[in-house]
């Protein structure tokens, strides 16, 4: 009877370890206590500047060459949103997309110029399949990263 619990047991637990997903972490934990919405993020960055803050959501991208970025999904009326380190600081895989990930970190402006914002706009128009006017652009935007101390990606 002790075997036959054993042999139970031994394959309950084997087969929960088989169907329990577990979370890819890189740097240190994610502090799940700050959590904010990268919408509330996107919709006032200045108020989420200089402070640790938690973001939620699903990676739409990431870097093929050096893993160094991960872009998270927005609304398409808003900017990109990425997740930035230093190449070789974390490596997030390619295999990321689609799955959902939490990253701890500081938000970093990147002031562009018109020039620059004009590029960018035009590029995001195409992905979306609409019409651009580079003319109609008349002023330069802020783009908003987050620079993670840590980083969990859910399987």
């Amino acid at each position: 009877m002790m075997k036959l619990r054993k042999k139970l047991f031994l394959s309950t637990t084997l087969a929960l370890l088989t169907f329990t997903a577990a979370a890819t972490s890189f740097g240190g934990v994610v502090d799940k206590t700050k959590l904010v919405e990268v919408a509330d993020i996107l919709a006032k960055p200045q108020s989420y500047l200089q402070q640790q803050v938690t973001v939620k959501g699903t990676v739409e991208a990431v870097c093929q060459k050096k893993g160094c970025w991960m872009q998270f999904a927005a609304d398409a009326n808003q900017p990109t949103f990425r997740i930035k380190v230093k190449d070789g600081d974390m490596v997030f895989p390619v295999s990321a997309k689609g799955k959902t990930a939490y990253a701890s970190g500081k938000l970093d402006p990147i002031e562009m110029d018109l020039e620059s914002t004009r590029e960018y706009l035009a590029h995001k128009a195409e992905e979306q399949g609409q019409a651009f006017d580079p003319a109609s652009v008349t002023e330069a935007i802020t783009l908003y990263q987050l620079v993670p101390v840590a980083v969990e990606i859910a399987d």
